[in-house]
Protein backbone atom coordinates (compact mmCIF):
# COMPACT_ATOMS: atom_id res chain seq x y z
CA UNK A 1 0.00 0.00 0.00
CA UNK A 2 1.07 3.65 -1.15
CA UNK A 3 1.64 6.62 1.76
CA UNK A 4 -0.87 7.97 -0.11
CA UNK A 5 -3.44 5.61 -0.32
CA UNK A 6 -3.01 4.79 3.40
CA UNK A 7 -3.37 8.17 3.86
CA UNK A 8 -6.73 8.00 1.69
CA UNK A 9 -8.01 5.19 3.88
CA UNK A 10 -7.90 7.20 7.04
CA UNK A 11 -9.03 11.00 5.59
CA UNK A 12 -10.33 11.39 2.06
CA UNK A 13 -10.55 15.08 1.91
CA UNK A 14 -7.81 16.93 0.08
CA UNK A 15 -7.48 20.16 3.01
CA UNK A 16 -3.95 19.27 4.99
CA UNK A 17 -4.79 18.01 8.32
CA UNK A 18 -3.00 19.63 11.23
CA UNK A 19 -2.98 18.12 15.12
CA UNK A 20 -3.27 20.35 17.67
CA UNK A 21 -1.33 18.57 20.21
CA UNK A 22 2.03 18.45 22.15
CA UNK A 23 1.59 14.18 23.13
CA UNK A 24 3.71 12.30 21.28
CA UNK A 25 1.29 9.31 21.58
CA UNK A 26 -1.77 11.34 19.99
CA UNK A 27 1.26 11.67 17.11
CA UNK A 28 2.07 7.86 16.84
CA UNK A 29 -1.83 7.15 16.69
CA UNK A 30 -2.58 9.08 13.98
CA UNK A 31 0.68 7.57 11.96
CA UNK A 32 0.00 4.56 12.48
CA UNK A 33 -3.50 5.22 10.73
CA UNK A 34 -1.84 6.62 7.81
CA UNK A 35 -2.57 9.81 7.81
CA UNK A 36 -0.63 12.77 6.60
CA UNK A 37 -0.90 15.58 9.31
CA UNK A 38 1.74 18.06 10.67
CA UNK A 39 1.50 19.09 14.13
CA UNK A 40 1.10 22.41 16.17
CA UNK A 41 1.68 23.13 19.80
CA UNK A 42 -1.47 24.23 20.79
CA UNK A 43 -0.01 26.10 23.95
CA UNK A 44 -0.66 25.71 27.86
CA UNK A 45 -3.59 23.59 28.76
CA UNK A 46 -6.61 25.30 29.49
CA UNK A 47 -8.53 25.18 33.41
CA UNK A 48 -11.11 22.89 33.62
CA UNK A 49 -14.55 24.46 32.27
CA UNK A 50 -16.34 24.98 35.48
CA UNK A 51 -18.59 22.39 36.69
CA UNK A 52 -18.92 20.38 33.18
CA UNK A 53 -19.48 16.93 33.21
CA UNK A 54 -16.44 14.94 31.54
CA UNK A 55 -18.13 14.03 28.48
CA UNK A 56 -18.68 18.21 27.98
CA UNK A 57 -14.98 19.24 30.03
CA UNK A 58 -12.90 16.74 27.25
CA UNK A 59 -15.05 18.45 24.09
CA UNK A 60 -14.99 22.17 25.42
CA UNK A 61 -10.77 21.53 25.75
CA UNK A 62 -10.26 19.73 22.65
CA UNK A 63 -12.22 22.62 20.65
CA UNK A 64 -10.02 25.14 22.45
CA UNK A 65 -7.20 23.70 21.50
CA UNK A 66 -8.12 23.04 17.83
CA UNK A 67 -9.41 26.81 17.70
CA UNK A 68 -6.10 28.16 18.98
CA UNK A 69 -4.11 26.21 16.54
CA UNK A 70 -6.98 26.79 13.70
CA UNK A 71 -6.38 30.71 14.12
CA UNK A 72 -2.93 30.48 12.45
CA UNK A 73 -4.21 27.83 10.54
CA UNK A 74 -6.98 28.26 8.53
CA UNK A 75 -6.86 26.65 5.31
CA UNK A 76 -6.06 23.36 7.34
CA UNK A 77 -8.89 20.84 8.85
CA UNK A 78 -7.16 21.23 12.80
CA UNK A 79 -7.91 18.07 15.06
CA UNK A 80 -7.45 18.79 18.81
CA UNK A 81 -8.33 16.17 21.72
CA UNK A 82 -8.12 16.18 25.52
CA UNK A 83 -8.05 13.22 27.83
CA UNK A 84 -9.44 12.68 31.23
CA UNK A 85 -9.44 10.24 33.88
CA UNK A 86 -12.63 9.75 35.75
CA UNK A 87 -12.29 7.60 39.47
CA UNK A 88 -16.24 7.69 41.33
CA UNK A 89 -17.00 11.20 39.68
CA UNK A 90 -13.65 12.80 40.50
CA UNK A 91 -11.17 14.14 37.69
CA UNK A 92 -8.07 12.79 37.66
CA UNK A 93 -5.96 14.74 35.38
CA UNK A 94 -1.89 15.37 34.52
CA UNK A 95 0.08 14.47 37.95
CA UNK A 96 2.09 18.01 39.01
CA UNK A 97 5.05 15.60 40.57
CA UNK A 98 5.75 12.54 41.69
CA UNK A 99 3.42 12.68 45.10
CA UNK A 100 0.72 13.30 43.34
CA UNK A 101 1.13 10.24 40.60
CA UNK A 102 1.27 7.88 43.49
CA UNK A 103 -1.69 8.73 45.64
CA UNK A 104 -3.49 8.47 41.66
CA UNK A 105 -1.94 5.33 40.96
CA UNK A 106 -2.97 4.06 44.84
CA UNK A 107 -6.37 5.41 43.93
CA UNK A 108 -6.68 3.47 40.86
CA UNK A 109 -5.17 -0.09 41.83
CA UNK A 110 -7.69 -2.87 42.20
CA UNK A 111 -10.29 0.10 40.93
CA UNK A 112 -12.59 0.31 38.03
CA UNK A 113 -12.61 3.67 36.18
CA UNK A 114 -13.10 5.79 33.28
CA UNK A 115 -11.65 7.22 30.75
CA UNK A 116 -12.85 10.27 28.78
CA UNK A 117 -11.62 11.70 25.33
CA UNK A 118 -12.71 15.09 23.71
CA UNK A 119 -12.31 15.39 19.80
CA UNK A 120 -12.52 18.30 18.05
CA UNK A 121 -11.98 18.95 14.30
CA UNK A 122 -12.21 22.85 12.47
CA UNK A 123 -12.07 24.20 9.29
CA UNK A 124 -12.60 27.94 9.34
CA UNK A 125 -16.00 28.38 11.06
CA UNK A 126 -16.89 24.96 10.73
CA UNK A 127 -16.70 22.60 13.30
CA UNK A 128 -17.92 19.54 14.76
CA UNK A 129 -16.88 17.71 18.56
CA UNK A 130 -17.51 14.63 20.36
CA UNK A 131 -15.99 12.86 23.36
CA UNK A 132 -15.48 9.06 24.06
CA UNK A 133 -15.58 7.05 27.22
CA UNK A 134 -13.51 3.50 27.47
CA UNK A 135 -13.67 1.95 31.23
CA UNK A 136 -10.43 0.08 32.26
CA UNK A 137 -10.27 -2.40 35.23
CA UNK A 138 -6.91 -1.47 36.95
CA UNK A 139 -5.54 -4.76 38.62
CA UNK A 140 -4.00 -4.69 42.28
CA UNK A 141 -0.25 -4.33 42.52
CA UNK A 142 1.98 -4.52 45.60
CA UNK A 143 3.95 -1.16 46.52
CA UNK A 144 7.38 -2.32 45.72
CA UNK A 145 5.64 -2.52 41.99
CA UNK A 146 4.06 0.67 42.13
CA UNK A 147 7.62 2.65 43.33
CA UNK A 148 9.35 0.64 40.37
CA UNK A 149 6.55 2.24 38.20
CA UNK A 150 7.03 5.79 39.68
CA UNK A 151 10.80 5.30 39.09
CA UNK A 152 10.68 4.74 35.44
CA UNK A 153 9.28 8.30 35.18
CA UNK A 154 6.37 7.24 32.99
CA UNK A 155 3.50 9.01 35.04
CA UNK A 156 4.35 12.38 34.88
CA UNK A 157 2.57 13.14 31.89
CA UNK A 158 -0.20 11.53 31.30
CA UNK A 159 -3.93 11.73 32.86
CA UNK A 160 -4.48 9.23 36.34
CA UNK A 161 -0.69 9.06 36.14
CA UNK A 162 0.10 6.20 33.61
CA UNK A 163 -0.16 5.05 30.25
CA UNK A 164 -2.14 1.64 28.63
CA UNK A 165 0.30 1.83 25.88
CA UNK A 166 3.73 2.08 27.71
CA UNK A 167 4.66 0.32 30.92
CA UNK A 168 1.39 0.51 32.68
CA UNK A 169 -0.33 -1.97 30.17
CA UNK A 170 0.77 -4.82 32.18
CA UNK A 171 -1.64 -3.39 35.32
CA UNK A 172 -4.45 -3.05 33.44
CA UNK A 173 -6.40 -6.27 33.63
CA UNK A 174 -8.93 -5.07 30.76
CA UNK A 175 -10.80 -2.72 29.14
CA UNK A 176 -14.73 -2.31 27.90
CA UNK A 177 -14.30 0.25 24.82
CA UNK A 178 -11.74 1.30 22.29
CA UNK A 179 -8.45 1.31 23.81
CA UNK A 180 -7.16 4.12 21.38
CA UNK A 181 -9.97 6.51 23.53
CA UNK A 182 -7.44 5.52 26.19
CA UNK A 183 -4.12 6.59 24.39
CA UNK A 184 -5.79 10.08 23.59
CA UNK A 185 -7.03 9.97 20.26
CA UNK A 186 -10.12 7.54 19.65
CA UNK A 187 -9.46 6.82 15.77
CA UNK A 188 -12.85 5.20 14.41
CA UNK A 189 -14.49 8.57 15.99
CA UNK A 190 -11.76 10.61 14.92
CA UNK A 191 -12.17 9.13 10.91
CA UNK A 192 -16.41 9.68 11.29
CA UNK A 193 -15.59 13.70 12.32
CA UNK A 194 -13.12 13.67 9.15
CA UNK A 195 -15.45 12.12 6.74
CA UNK A 196 -17.99 14.93 7.41
CA UNK A 197 -15.97 17.31 6.23
CA UNK A 198 -14.62 15.25 2.98
CA UNK A 199 -17.64 16.39 0.62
Amino acid sequence: MTKRAASRLFHRGEVPLVLASASPRRVTLLRQAGAVFTVVDPGPARAWPGRALPRHGVRALALDKARRVAAKRPSALVIGADTVVVLRGQRLGKPGDVHEARAMLRRLHGRRHEVWTGLAVVHGDDQRTASECTVVHMARFSDEDLEDYLATGESLDKAGAYGLQGLAGQFVRRIEGDPTTVVGLPLARLRALLAEFAG
